[in-house]
């Protein structure tokens, strides 16, 4: 921008002196440069501050490693690199063969759990039987027991029994009566047994349940899907081949094109005139002549080169002598995304961003924008 400014100050004076004969001398050279440098420096002064422009753009996308849930061999790989797929279409299988016979195995052990729960309700009928044997028991012993204590008291010395027939009565009774509290808490163990739930349901059954649920999932995994509307880039996955899930490294890389966002590194001196909602224009060396409509949507509130961890080691004074540049993200109009299809992600650009002040300048600076975009394809 700033070589286009004086090229063209450059080929304005030398078209003046020769349209009007002016001679070059030591009073008309030195002022034609006072009067660029004067008129340049102001323009370049108001256009970088008010109008903040760089040529540090480029559009980024969002790729996503490709890793199985499950460890499995790679059976099939239906995909092929480059072409447009979209969310759900399958990238790859692996070998179903131990994932069926473990969810087999699963189903089982939930049908041997169902059998369970129906032992367990004869095993609590059962004490319940018991509970109301125990008690008719305890109360033909406690009646006997009380027929024999009522006569003994009556009787007296005469009574029809003897102290030793009394004690016996008692003895059966308390055997009774201690039997049916065994007998109430097999019940009530059995019940706990029987009834007892997670969210409405017995534990050895939602425990088995939850073992079908797992093996069906990892059997799901063995195909592995589209995250979302993207494309396979430099796949070298192939038949055969063993995956394993995380931490080992992905088994392809998937490129995601529902997420792309054009940003610019600027100037810290022009900070105070970048907007969100603000302006903005941006050309593509790949697409010259071509100048395309954006609005600022955010300024990233932080700076990587000021960035501190704790760690080991201190911060030296390299960090003070780097220079950072606030990056600014962008919404390119929906015309550019259609029109740039067929060319490579992350193509790299130059943005101007025009503010509500000087916007008289702003004129020369749309003007070095469209001027730049074919400079950039001549001399690239």
């Amino acid at each position: 921008m700033d070589l286009l400014l004086i090229l063209t100050y450059t080929g304005i004076c030398v078209a003046i002196f020769k349209a009007f004969n002016i001679p070059l001398n030591k009073w008309t050279v030195p002022t034609a440069i006072l009067g660029g440098i004067i008129l340049i420096g102001s323009l370049l002064l108001l256009m970088n501050y008010n109008h903040p422009y760089t040529k540090f753009g480029r559009e980024f996308f969002v790729s996503t490693p490709i890793m199985p849930a499950v460890r499995g061999v790679v059976v099939d790989v239906p995909v092929k690199p480059n072409t447009q797929l979209r969310k759900g279409d399958v990238l790859f299988k692996l070998d179903q063969t131990p994932f069926i016979a473990a969810l087999a195995q699963k189903e089982a052990a939930l049908a041997d759990a169902e059998l369970q729960l129906l032992q367990l309700e004869a095993s609590y009928e059962s004490a319940k039987a018991t509970v109301a044997k125990a008690t008719a028991e305890k109360n033909r012993t406690q009646d006997a027991y009380e027929r024999y204590e009522a006569g003994h008291r009556k009787g007296g010395a005469n009574s029809p029994f003897t102290d030793l027939e009394l004690d016996n009565r008692r003895q059966v009774y308390l055997a009774a009566n201690a039997s049916l509290a065994s007998a109430l808490a097999q019940q009530e163990r059995a019940r706990v047994a029987f009834e007892g739930t997670i969210n409405g349901e017995n534990p050895i059954v939602a425990r088995a349940k939850a073992d079908v649920a797992k093996a069906q999932y990892d059997l799901d995994q063995t195909v592995v899907r589209a995250p979302s509307n993207g494309f396979v880039t430099q796949m070298l996955l192939r038949p055969g081949m063993v995956v394993v899930p995380m931490p080992l490294r992905p088994a392809m890389v998937f490129v995601q094109t529902d997420e792309r966002v054009f940003a610019g590194a600027f100037w810290q001196n022009s900070l105070l005139r970048i907007k969100e909602g603000s302006e903005a224009e941006v050309i593509f060396p790949a697409l010259p002549g071509r100048v395309f409509k954006a609005r600022v949507t955010q300024v990233i509130p932080a700076m990587s080169e000021a960035e501190l961890q704790a760690s080991g080691s201190l911060a030296g004074t390299q960090r003070f002598i780097q220079h950072s540049r606030p990056i600014v993200l962008f919404e390119l109009d929906e015309e550019h995304m259609n029109e740039k299809l067929g060319l490579p992600l992350g193509l790299e650009g130059e943005v101007a961003i025009y503010s509500d002040h000087f916007t008289h300048v702003s004129i020369i600076r749309k003007v070095l924008l469209r001027m730049g975009s074919w400079l950039n394809y001549l001399f690239a």
